[in-house]
């Protein structure tokens, strides 16, 4: 007779760049193997592999391309998913400002942590005149693909590969051409001809990205002193 299986609980969250409410579950003791020789490992590209894993086996909605989702949206639902998988608490080391060596125990609700989208962001630059530029968030097979490379490092092709990856259409008031349409080096030399000010204005859409934010206020034991601190990012919240 084979043995009886758990009810696994589901929940539900909608994913920040799309706007799409998903449902998902905890993870189950083989993810958290998963996660567990991962981090082990302290490889970022096997880490990174190991989230996208565990995540696409906890999303219950149909047709939900994990590798699709741009890197906050992962890490979002990853928080989620953790804090019904083993507590919505996390007790983290803060190091305080104030002297730059004195460290805080801190427990954080996990359930306080949301994606902050900072109001001079766009997905639209505006290049001239008639041209506006629209991007799309890169996504975690891009950003593994870009930041773990042999040597370790992300070089200026590299970087220049990411932007190319990102851009979605170009268009104006009578006219759109979509990357889809373009092939790679046709969006390569269309970014090289771009004016210094015109690519900076593409950088600040990566510099403004939305991205997991939780501002907290800790109180130096030593000097009395009290600091707000902004946690940004997975990793932050895992230190």
């Amino acid at each position: 007779m084979p043995l009886p299986k758990t009810v696994t609980p589901t929940y539900s969250l909608e994913i920040p760049s799309i706007k799409k409410e998903i449902k998902y579950r905890p993870f189950l003791v083989k993810e958290e193997k998963i996660l567990i020789i991962a981090m082990e490992s302290e490889d970022p590209k096997q880490i990174a592999e190991a989230l996208k894993t565990v995540i696409g086996n906890c999303i219950i909605t149909r047709g939900i391309k994990v590798d699709q989702l741009s890197i906050f949206d992962i890490e979002y639902i990853f928080l989620n998913v953790r804090g019904k998988s083993v507590g919505e608490d996390v007790d983290v080391l803060l190091t305080c400002p104030d002297d730059g060596t004195t460290q805080v125990p801190v427990t954080i609700n996990l359930d306080d942590i949301s994606v902050v989208v900072k109001p001079e962001h766009s997905r639209d630059i505006k290049l001239d005149d008639t041209l506006m530029l629209r991007m799309k968030y890169p996504s975690m097979k891009e950003f593994i693909k870009n930041n773990f490379s042999n040597d370790g490092g992300m070089g200026v092709d590299d970087t220049f590969e990411m932007i190319v990856s990102c851009i979605d259409q170009i268009y104006s008031e009578e006219e759109s051409w979509p990357a889809s349409d373009s092939t790679k080096k046709e969006l390569e030399e269309f970014l090289e001809q771009l004016t210094s000010q015109q690519f900076k204005e593409i950088e600040k859409f990566f510099n403004t990205m939305p991205k997991l934010s939780h501002t907290i206020s800790i109180k130096n034991p030593n000097t009395g002193v009290e600091s707000d601190i902004t946690l940004e990012g997975l990793t932050s919240f895992f230190a």
